[in-house]
């Protein structure tokens, strides 16, 4: 297990950016601009490669308070959603500093979306990723049988609630960006 913190503060990929870390009463939100990049990240999605990581895009991460996951949306230097990244883990909580972190059970859900008339954000496609680094894990000892089915059962949840358009945290982010809580 991974104990994965939020900060991206110091990127070897960025020469200058802006990070926010806000406290909520249910969670903690990490505001991450990126706004020189010199080494852009394009991350492969069934087939096809998306561009998270450029001059001017932006990553909001969203930990909620005592649950098994956590999101990240990547968005464009337009404030489109380019995908959203949902971490699968054993729990999570604050650093000393603030930042939060989740102990990562390696299954991540990926999701893009279409933003329709009116601003709604439409889950169109999910994916779970890095099942073998998880049954990699669960064989070198790495996590337990326990924390290998919590990790699938928490997947599974997150893709279902992001396809059904009910996963909480996406909410939060949503309103977070239209009115941010600072």
């Amino acid at each position: 297990m991974k104990h994965k913190r939020a900060s991206r503060r110091g990127w070897h990929r960025v020469a200058r950016e802006d990070e926010t870390v806000l406290a909520l009463p249910h969670g903690r939100i990490v505001d991450y601009v990126a706004h020189e990049v010199t080494a852009p990240l394009a991350v492969p999605f069934r087939g096809r490669d998306l561009r998270i990581l450029d001059d001017g895009y932006r990553w909001v991460h969203y930990s909620p308070t005592g649950h098994h996951h956590a999101l990240t949306v990547h968005l464009d230097p337009s404030g489109v959603p380019v995908q959203l990244y949902v971490d699968v883990g054993d729990g999570v909580g604050v650093d000393p500093d603030g930042v939060p972190y989740i102990d990562d059970l390696y299954l991540d859900v990926l999701a893009v979306c279409e933003v329709r008339p009116g601003g709604e954000w439409h889950v169109t496609d999910t994916e779970i990723v890095d099942v073998a680094d998880l049954d990699a894990a669960l064989a070198e000892g790495r996590v337990s049988a326990p924390q290998h089915a919590l990790a699938w059962q928490e997947a599974r949840a997150a893709e279902a609630a992001l396809r059904a358009g009910t996963f909480g945290p996406l909410d939060v982010v949503r309103g977070y960006l239209s009115d941010p809580y600072t």
